[in-house]
């Protein structure tokens, strides 16, 4: 009996990691409604209230690179300091360790269109804090779908050791299905993003903002 070939579209879900890897960069641009600006501009507070930064706006608005989409469900913080500012680019450790460091390089990376390597990681920070079964099983559900699925378009880059760990870790989740994962994520963003990111106008107008309100007041 011959074989018979299909040779129609291609269904939506099949669609091949490596045609929907070349497709990325416009399905980011096009992303969902919840990355769309808001009438406020970036803040620390998530409550919109950002009149201490409108002198910063105003200087970064002049500059062509920076981006000021609001990133949506940005983490509580206050104001940081200009020492706090400048001791991120001391260590991606100590960016990471700080809320408002975290959300100034969550704004960077949405630039690059990288911002789901972020959202794995605060997704597995999250996860480690949880203690009730059901709930670790189904977040680890939900960190799986959106951002180890080859099917995702948030899918993050990771290798295929750490992708066969996490799969057998899958059958029974725990509160560090992920860890190798985050470790992996953590390193790309540290090695590729972070030296990025100290360059960026984002951070030098944020950092020579307040400077100036420093020296003004």
């Amino acid at each position: 009996m011959m074989d018979i070939l299909y040779t129609g579209p291609v269904p939506a879900d099949r669609e091949s990691p490596m045609a929907r890897s070349e497709t990325s960069p416009s399905r980011a641009q096009h992303s969902s409604p919840t990355q769309r600006p808001n009438a406020c501009c970036f803040c620390w507070c998530c409550c919109c209230s950002c009149s201490w930064r409108e002198d910063e706006n105003r200087g970064r608005m002049k500059l062509p690179e920076t981006k000021l989409e609001t990133i949506p469900n940005c983490e509580a913080c206050t104001k940081p300091t200009v020492e706090e500012m400048k001791q991120w680019a001391q260590s991606f450790d100590k960016l990471m360790k700080n809320p408002a460091g975290r959300n100034v390089f969550r704004e960077f990376l949405r630039t690059e269109y990288s911002e789901e390597n972020m959202l794995f990681w605060l997704a597995c920070e999250d996860l480690k804090k949880e203690i009730n079964k059901s709930s670790i099983e189904e977040k680890a559900r939900v960190i799986y779908e959106d951002y180890i699925s080859i099917l995702s378009p948030k899918e993050v880059s990771l290798d295929a050791r750490v992708r066969e760990v996490i799969n057998r870790k899958m059958q029974e989740p725990t509160p560090h299905t992920f860890e190798d994962a985050q470790l992996q994520i953590y390193t790309l963003m540290h090695r590729d993003s972070y030296p990025r990111f100290l360059n960026s106008s984002i951070y030098r107008s944020l950092v020579q903002g307040g400077s100036r309100s420093s020296s003004e007041s």
